[in-house]
């Protein structure tokens, strides 16, 4: 095992490294700004390095400065770095940077990530791989009269995507000559701003569409694993706020096909640690296509750690190091239904930032309730960066046990200060739609009428 790790991230994900680590006894290096300094996770680290200037700690300042982090590696003598996730997670040169300061890389190959961090090559190496696809482009799209043609071409309606990028930055659906001319333009503007990249990427959409990814092991022996999948089609702007496994919307059959899929896709890159293949489920025709690749661990791994008892954390820990699993991968069996809301300072309606200092925190116990969190009272949520405060999860018997327990946890947190969408999540809970599991990628929407 590693002896130690710096956790090149802030805020709920590093408090949640940091937990596995003193669990299985690697020493946890933190790296904080200025306005994280008081921040659980920065004490609960052995040991914790400032990396973020004052007044002003931007992420490109802290976060995502990586001579800083590997500066603070080497300072601390660190054996290893864990990016979490966002940040330098994904991004194949700081993993090299890594690697090449003669630390070990909490992640997969930077070639793996490099692979997929460009949907259009992920696309086409996925198709090859036997990989369902949804119709779209082959090559980059840098024009509009290029993608009027590309749109012709694969049928409208038709979803317009940075190439390079992720997180919904941009996206945007067009049904006819006149939207995609428009998306198009906000998509290439948006590219090049956030990713570097003004490449587009034109697929068909599919309508009534659930979002459904599936969790990947590549362990150090070369095998790669499947742990279930996960229904993350409650969204707004593109970004996930709940999810579930299993997902009421996958049948057994289609999730045998999904778990199958998402092997080769692994196995097509060589795939090292955890990951996920997310994918495009059609509820009308019960298919599904790949959608992308994410090479970290994702923010809502919990759900599947609560119906399996892996440590997914604990996993990437050992397979960085070169050793086998803490359990049988034969003997795995996921047992009950595990739901996870993220809750953000935002305003509830329009899902809007809303910053400030809280002055109470008290979150819900009981049988099957995990909070992951990032925050407590005291603490100041400062505009700098993602107002992610805290995962609350459920784990139940069935899904009527997860939700109930849902339901309860959700009217027992208690936040005060900035505005939390905690009143959204109540009325997710109580919807019929989500009560029932019949919904899809538009159910925010539905709730939360523009």
């Amino acid at each position: 095992m590693l002896d130690s790790v710096l956790v090149a991230n802030r805020g709920e994900i590093a408090r949640r490294v940091i937990r596995t680590a003193r669990r299985t006894g690697v020493k946890a290096v933190a790296v904080y700004s200025d306005a994280d300094a008081d921040l659980p996770y920065v004490r609960e680290a052995d040991q914790a390095v400032h990396i973020g200037p004052s007044p002003n700690p931007q992420p490109a300042r802290s976060y995502l400065d990586a001579a800083a982090i590997i500066d603070a590696a080497r300072q601390t003598g660190v054996a290893a770095v864990h990016p979490g996730y966002g940040f330098l997670a994904e991004n194949a040169d700081f993993a090299r940077q890594v690697i090449a300061a003669g630390l070990t890389w909490v992640g997969p190959d930077p070639g793996a990530i490099e692979q997929m961090g460009d949907k259009i090559r992920a696309r086409n190496l996925m198709e090859r791989a036997g990989v369902p696809v949804s119709p779209g482009s082959r090559e980059p799209v840098c024009d509009v009269a290029a993608a009027v043609a590309e749109a012709d071409r694969i049928g409208y309606p038709v979803m317009v995507k940075a190439a390079a990028g992720g997180g919904g930055i941009g996206m945007g659906v067009a049904a006819e000559e006149a939207g995609l001319r428009s998306a198009f333009e906000t998509a290439r503007s948006r590219a090049e701003r956030f990713f570097g990249s003004p490449e587009i990427l034109i697929e068909r959409f599919v309508e009534r569409a659930r979002h459904v990814e599936v969790q990947i092991l590549g362990l150090a022996d070369g095998r790669v694993l499947a742990l279930g999948e996960r229904d993350c089609s409650v969204q707004r702007r593109h970004q996930k706020v709940a999810e579930e496994t299993p997902s009421p919307g996958v049948s057994a059959g289609l999730r045998e096909r999904m778990l199958a899929a998402a092997v080769r896709a692994g196995q097509a890159v060589a795939y090292r640690g955890a990951g996920t293949v997310e994918c495009l489920v059609d509820t009308d025709a019960g298919t599904f296509v790949f959608l992308e690749m994410n090479t970290r661990l994702q923010v809502e791994h919990p759900v599947t750690e609560l119906v399996t008892g892996v440590d997914l954390v604990e996993q990437q820990f050992l397979i960085a190091a070169g050793e086998p699993p803490s359990f049988d991968p034969a003997a795995l069996r996921p047992s009950g239904h595990a739901l996870e809301l993220r809750i953000y300072a935002e305003d509830p309606v329009r899902f809007l930032p809303r910053p400030g200092t809280i002055t109470e925190w008290a979150e819900p116990a009981g049988d099957g309730v995990r909070v992951d969190a990032g925050y407590q009272a005291g603490n100041t949520v400062t505009p700098f960066y993602d107002p992610l405060l805290a995962k609350l999860c459920v784990h139940g018997a069935d899904r009527k046990q997860a939700l109930d327990r849902a339901r309860d946890a959700v009217a027992a947190f208690r936040i005060a200060g900035p505005k939390t969408n905690l009143p959204f999540h109540a009325d997710l809970l109580a919807s019929p739609e989500f009560s029932t599991g019949d919904y899809d990628t538009s159910l925010v929407s539905k709730l939360r009428p523009a």
